[in-house]
């Protein structure tokens, strides 16, 4: 191991630290996408589906080079399955990797009789956790202690994740004190239109992205974003080392599994300044903790927007298309910069979970930032997949008020 990961790290090279991975510099270009389903059986969509059903059409796709696009695919803690696609060097470049590994993850599913299930949030059943990790037993063991929203959130949720260059070092558009200013002014505006969680426990909850209350009410600390600040590395690293500990990793003794609970309500400053008696913290437990905070904009040397809800379909294109021509084109980006000025309210995030489009202030932001997002896309590329995705989903959802939301709830 490198001997400075595992050097006790003091508070000051903490925050230099995490100030200097945050945001990598450079011009915005590349796009990655982290696809998150439920996976529900062909014959009966309320039924669980084992693991153990689907391991032997899944394992070959498992190990890096499974997928022939070279995306990684994983198992979430409640048996959500993710794909994460390589970067693309550009937009289309990103869609057209992840469209053929879905369907090759789509096929393997099938012959198990399951298949992906986009919805934010389990509409029927209480997935039990399926991953016997120490992380994900320390996990449980930090949320349980606020009410059952971590167990929910861990276990029967799913997201489009879209992950951005984080900008260079300007002033302008480009710049990633800007693209991480608009990326929080958009977010509202992503939940609202993207909405797609309606039901839990079968029954209507009275939001239409009730994944997005889940996880606002899971550990505010490492789920809210962080204050708006013109300074987002020392905004994102006083966020960083202020967010309690969700795991503390220890060795295992005599082959008996590790232990990783953290104490209570202990945040990494605390544990830089004595804190905790165990041991003092490591780089290597710094760069592991950053792993373990959630925020809808989250920066890891990239921006990776965390706030949509997993589609129905391909619907994850168009979530991907507007997201980043809505950050990478300068005339879209400056028509949303515009159009998300009265987003002001403190309760934005929660509105947009709650009405969605039907919002009145959102509703005109979502109108116009996914028409500054087709418009670009017909300049750029017209006719090609985004913007095809893009145009329907405007047809569908945006230019009549409604979101994906809507059609669970007149199935």
């Amino acid at each position: 191991m490198d001997t400075a990961l595992s050097e006790p790290l003091s508070e000051a090279d903490a925050e230099a630290y995490v100030g200097g991975i945050c945001f990598k510099t450079g011009p915005p270009t590349r796009v990655g996408v982290e696809l998150e389903w439920l996976v529900r059986d062909q014959a009966d969509s309320t039924r669980l589906v084992p693991p153990e059903r689907l391991d032997p059409v899944l394992a070959p796709l498992f190990p890096p080079g499974g997928l022939p696009g070279g995306s990684r695919l994983t198992r979430e803690p409640g048996g959500q399955l993710e794909l994460s696609t390589p970067p693309g060097e550009s937009l289309a470049e990103c869609v057209t990797t992840a469209a053929a590994d879905v369907d090759v993850l789509q096929a393997a599913l099938g012959r198990a009789g399951a298949a992906l299930e986009g919805r934010g949030l389990d509409p029927y059943r209480s997935p039990p956790r399926v991953l016997d990790h120490p992380r994900y037993q320390a996990m449980e063991t930090h949320f349980d202690r606020d009410g059952p929203w971590g167990r929910v959130m861990m276990r029967a949720t799913a997201a489009v994740q879209i992950s951005l260059d984080a900008g260079d070092d300007s002033d302008g558009p480009s710049g990633y004190r800007h693209r991480w200013q608009l990326a929080h002014r958009l977010g509202p505006v992503l939940v609202a239109a993207f909405a797609n969680s309606p039901l839990w426990r079968g029954r209507r909850t009275g939001w239409v992205s009730t994944r997005q209350r889940v996880w606002a009410r899971t550990d505010p600390g490492r789920t809210l974003p962080p204050p708006p600040s013109a300074a987002p590395r020392e905004q994102w690293t006083r966020y960083a080392l202020d967010a309690p500990l969700l795991c503390l990793r220890r060795r295992s003794h005599n082959g008996a599994p590790a232990d990783w609970t953290a104490p209570p309500q202990l945040s990494f400053r605390s544990w830089l300044r004595g804190g905790h008696p165990e041991r003092p913290p490591t780089r290597a437990d710094l760069a592991y903790h950053l792993s373990t905070l959630f925020p809808p904009v989250r920066p890891r040397g990239w921006l990776e927007l965390r706030m949509i809800d997993a589609q129905r379909g391909d619907g994850w294109i168009a979530a991907t298309a507007i997201a980043t021509t809505l950050l990478d084109d300068p005339y879209a980006a400056k028509l949303a910069h515009a159009a998300t000025e009265p987003l002001t309210a403190p309760d934005i995030w929660l509105r947009a979970a709650r009405h969605g489009p039907a919002d009145p202030l959102l509703g005109p932001a979502v109108r116009t930032c996914v028409a500054a997002a087709e418009s670009a896309l017909y300049r750029s590329d017209p006719g090609g997949v985004p913007h095809r995705a893009v145009a329907a989903f405007a047809e569908r959802y945006a230019d009549r008020g409604r979101c994906p939301a809507d059609d669970h709830l007149t199935d």
